[in-house]
């Protein structure tokens, strides 16, 4: 039996209703031999191409084009809900939260779909039709490839196989590998022959299986360049807004898993959003070629993305350096970096959480920003965060942070007790404090503003920032610090019953809710400003000896208002008419602070 013959036999065998298809029994009669059927069929096929390859006609190409579509592109039906849910999960661990698809959002997913298998088949079509290449193999090879690309999902370098396609897949078709098709045919010829060829696809080979096959040429090719690989090479920058076809044509014939690769959709809204680098290394015959990284922009200056071809498209060890080197040029490098590695770590956290697996200290550590907020790709906080705060026990998760031990996954239990905490240190979520003891010092601003009471929470000696309780109403088991060098903010606080202020504030000191001075000491110095509107009576009111600025709007008289000597009056603020008193009578409110005190131990018992 000739080439011709057996080539016929495996297609047979492989599509079997072939022979009595429309296209195989046009001018033929039921009698005929199903090899003679078959024929039939690729010649007129061959007329068809070789009619559209001659004329290049727009309108016959968009004809044969249509053609393929209906047969071989995702119905927008067969489009899974996976998908869409997907693209969610996509959107929610870049940090957009939990986002919900309007139908006409919907239907644009699904037209970026169809548009990227629709594009990347006319590679295939185009190639069949106009390649050089593809005019020396005959109609039924041709038929034979286009035929097993149907079977081609998405590649996955790591294992160098493609995943099953089928009528729900969404992934746009593979790239046109000319090397790997002229191998893979070249492997059934050899076979065809009567050469056995290699024992790990003898069974393929016999059975005409084009994806196996397929697969082993792509897995040699790149064991063949991974050989001449070399990692000298060029950047290549893609302005905004230029040529997205120069990008994409670039890409084809590597398997980078770059989805800037497979569809024009993709190379056209990367290049639309900004510029977009790659840094290629040489190939065998000494060109910058062979892509190696990626990084795409919003605009000029914003590094939205970096992907290397490594595995899950990670970075290749030996590229390391060379990104590290280009990233020097952006301004925002340590932005991206920290904002890559939290999206990460979060995703990481939130499905540890989600499987009920235990966290250590420094995943906690990091859930509740302790030492730095969680930086996302989208405009606001991630709502994850919330999310997987919500699950645990907020308190016990503080109290393992700072109190002692966090479960490791192994069981084992680890001392981290903290003493001082460098940093500012973001607890405004917190709104039960008992049995919490923080660092003895903060080297930073402390934020407890969810807090509305602080029974059982032991504050830091020293805050060498400032101390927020904006939403504090009483000061039952309230023990503020020693030293507090910042402000500090007790605004919502309506009584100073057992308030025990520092002698010192470093900045400035805010107790606007305190309609009466009963039970107040306040400290020596305040270096900032002394805030107290909601005061309508100065009646045992003793200001401290310095203060920067004093606020007392809601002062009704100046009756009992003694001001520290030397105190400018245009930085007290009071109502017009307190102020022309005070202006009229200096002498009665300008007397030495300690002389209204007639016990000196008083004051000392009140301050720690």
């Amino acid at each position: 039996m000739d080439e011709r013959g057996k080539w016929i036999d495996i297609i047979a065998k492989l599509y079997r209703d072939l022979h009595m298809s429309k296209g195989a029994m046009h001018g033929m009669s039921e009698s005929d031999k199903k090899r003679d059927k078959i024929l039939n069929y690729f010649e007129r096929l061959e007329k068809l191409h070789q009619r559209v390859s001659e004329s290049r006609r727009k309108s016959d190409l968009k004809l044969l084009k249509k053609l393929y579509y209906n047969l071989y592109v995702i119905k927008p039906e067969d489009i899974p809900d996976s998908y869409f849910e997907r693209e969610k999960r996509i959107m929610r661990e870049r940090g957009f939260g939990d986002v919900k698809f309007s139908p006409l959002q919907k239907q644009s997913l699904i037209r970026r779909v169809t548009d990227d298998q629709k594009e990347s088949l006319d590679k295939w079509i185009e190639y069949f039709l106009f390649d050089e290449d593809s005019k020396h193999y005959a109609m039924w090879e041709k038929y034979w490839v286009f035929q097993g690309l149907q079977n081609l999902g998405k590649f996955n370098k790591e294992t160098g196989k493609f995943s099953r396609r089928d009528k729900h897949t969404v992934y746009p078709f593979p790239l046109v590998d000319r090397k790997a098709i002229f191998m893979t045919l070249n492997l059934m010829r050899n076979f065809i022959k009567g050469r056995q060829g290699q024992e790990e696809i003898r069974s393929a080979l016999g059975s005409g299986h084009f994806k196996t096959l397929y697969e082993y040429s792509i897995k040699s090719i790149m064991e063949e360049e991974k050989q001449n690989d070399s990692i000298d090479g060029k950047w290549v920058k893609y302005e905004q807004g230029s040529d997205y076809n120069i990008l994409r044509a670039s890409l084809q014939g590597y398997h980078t898993g770059w989805c800037t690769a497979v569809g024009d959709t993709w190379a056209k809204m990367d290049l639309a959003m900004g510029d977009f680098y790659i840094y290629y290394t040489l190939d065998e015959n000494g060109e910058a070629k062979v892509p190696r990284i990626a990084i795409r922009m919003y605009g000029h200056d914003k590094i939205v993305e970096i992907r290397g071809i490594d595995s899950n498209q990670h970075m290749e060890p030996e590229m390391i350096p060379i990104l590290d080197k280009k990233l020097e040029e952006f301004p925002d490098r340590d932005k991206y970096r920290k904002t890559e590695y939290d999206m990460q770590l979060l995703t990481t956290i939130d499905h540890k959480v989600q499987k009920g697996y235990a966290l250590n200290t420094d995943e906690l550590r990091f859930l509740y920003e302790i030492d730095g907020y969680i930086q996302g790709f989208g405009g606001g906080k991630d709502p994850r965060i919330d999310e997987i705060r919500g699950k645990r026990g907020i308190k016990e998760d503080l109290i393992n942070i700072f109190n002692g031990s966090a479960g490791e996954e192994d069981g084992s239990i680890e001392d981290k007790r903290i003493k001082v905490h460098n940093g500012n240190l973001m607890l405004n979520f917190l709104d039960d404090a008992n049995g919490l003891v923080l660092p003895e010092v903060v080297n930073g601003d402390l934020y407890l503003n969810g807090l509305i009471n602080v029974n059982g929470l032991v504050l830091p000696e020293t805050v060498n920032g400032s101390l927020y309780l904006v939403n504090l109403l009483n000061t039952e088991g309230l023990n503020l610090p020693i030293v507090i060098k910042g402000n500090l903010s007790l605004p919502s606080l309506t009584s100073a019953r057992g308030l025990v202020l520092p002698r010192i504030i470093g900045g400035n000191l805010y107790l606007d809710g305190l309609t009466s001075a009963e039970y107040l000491v306040l400290p020596d110095i305040v270096n900032g400003e002394l805030s107290m509107e909601g005061l309508v009576s100065a009646k045992g009111l003793v200001l401290p000896k310095k203060i920067s600025s004093l606020y007392l709007s809601g002062l009704q008289s100046a009756e009992g208002l003694i001001l520290p000597a030397d105190f400018p009056l245009e930085r007290l603020y009071v109502s017009d008419e307190i102020k022309d008193e005070l202006k009229n009578h200096p002498e009665e409110y300008y007397k030495d602070t300690e002389e209204t005190l007639e016990d000196e131990e008083v004051k000392g018992k009140h301050f720690r």
